[in-house]
C-alpha cells in the first residue's frame, strides 16, 4: 500500500502521517515512510530523538554525482536520467518504532522542478519507492504533489489531503486535488484537522463537497508530545487514536 500525505505547511500532515504510519508498524507490517516535506518534521513525529542522526539524500552531495555521472550545479552537462537507487532506503533509511524513514531534505529553490541531477536523482528515487518496493509506504509531501510524476502517481493507492478550517488551507487542498487529477490520482480521503466545533466541520464539508471527509479534534497534547520529545501516537488520546484506526480502515478500503 502506497500512501501520500499532502496539505498546506502547519496543518498537520507530519502528526497524519506519523500515526498512519506507527500504526500500521504496531500491526505488524513493514513500514517505509518518506518525509519529503522541506520542513522535516515527520522524524519528531515519530518521536525519534534529535541525536539520532539522519542523513537527508538531497545533502549527499558526492553520492548524488557518483550516481548521476556529473557535477552537481554545473549545467549543460549530461548525466544519467536513471541512476541507481535501489540501495538508499536500506543505506540512508533509521529504523524507529518499526518505521523506516528516509528523508530527501530541502532542496535548492532556484533549482525546483529543474532537469538538474538532484532533482532527477531524488525523482527517481521516490519513484523506486512507490513503484518497486514491497513495503508499505507513507510520504509526508510538501504542499503540492513536485516529486510525483505521471508513472510515479499510478503507484500511489491514495492520497490523504489533510487541512483546517481556514481558507488558505482549503485552496491548498483544492490545488493538490487538480493537480492530482492531472497527474492521474483520483482517490482522496480528506482529514479536518484541529476541529473545536461543528461550525468548523460544516465549514470544510461546504469547501469541499462530494469528498470523503474523517474528522480530528483538536488537543494540546499534540503540542505538548511535539515539545516533549515523544511520538504522536504516544500523544493521542481514545477519540483521536479512534479517528487514526477509522482513517486506515477507510485507506484500506480504497
Amino acid at each position: 500500500m502506497k500512501i501520500a500525505v499532502s496539505g498546506k505547511g502547519g496543518v498537520g500532515k507530519s502528526t497524519i502521517s506519523a500515526a498512519i504510519a506507527l500504526t500500521l508498524a504496531q500491526r505488524g507490517q513493514k513500514i517505509l515512510a518518506l518525509d519529503s516535506d522541506p520542513d522535516a518534521n515527520f522524524s519528531s513525529a515519530l518521536g525519534i530523538p534529535k541525536n539520532v542522526k539522519i542523513r537527508a539524500i538531497s545533502s549527499e552531495i558526492k553520492l548524488i554525482e557518483e550516481r548521476t555521472g556529473t557535477k552537481v550545479n554545473e549545467y549543460g552537462k549530461v548525466f544519467k536520467l536513471n541512476p541507481e537507487v535501489s540501495d538508499i532506503a536500506e543505506k540512508f533509511g533509521v529504523n524507529y518504532n518499526g518505521v523506516n524513514l528516509v528523508v530527501l531534505g530541502a532542496g535548492n529553490k532556484g533549482g525546483s522542478g529543474c532537469a538538474c541531477p538532484e532533482n532527477t536523482f531524488i525523482k527517481t528515487l521516490v519513484a523506486d519507492l512507490v513503484l518497486y518496493k514491497n513495503e508499505t509506504l507513507v510520504m509526508d509531501m510538501e504542499a503540492g504533489i513536485e516529486h510525483l510524476g505521471r508513472g510515479t502517481a499510478m503507484g500511489v493507492d491514495i492520497m490523504v489531503i489533510v487541512v483546517e478550517p481556514g481558507k488558505r488551507s482549503i485552496d491548498c487542498a483544492e490545488t493538490v486535488i487538480k493537480m492530482g487529477g492531472e497527474i492521474g490520482l483520483n482517490k482522496f480521503i480528506i482529514v479536518g484537522n484541529k476541529i473545536v466545533s461543528d461550525s468548523d466541520k460544516k465549514y470544510i464539508e461546504d469547501e469541499l463537497p462530494g469528498h470523503d471527509i474523517i474528522f480530528m479534534p483538536y488537543s494540546n497534547n499534540i503540542r505538548e508530545a511535539d515539545r516533549d520529545g515523544i511520538s504522536v501516537l504516544d500523544a493521542l488520546n481514545a477519540e483521536q487514536t479512534q479517528v487514526i484506526e477509522d482513517l486506515i480502515e477507510r485507506i484500506e478500503g480504497t
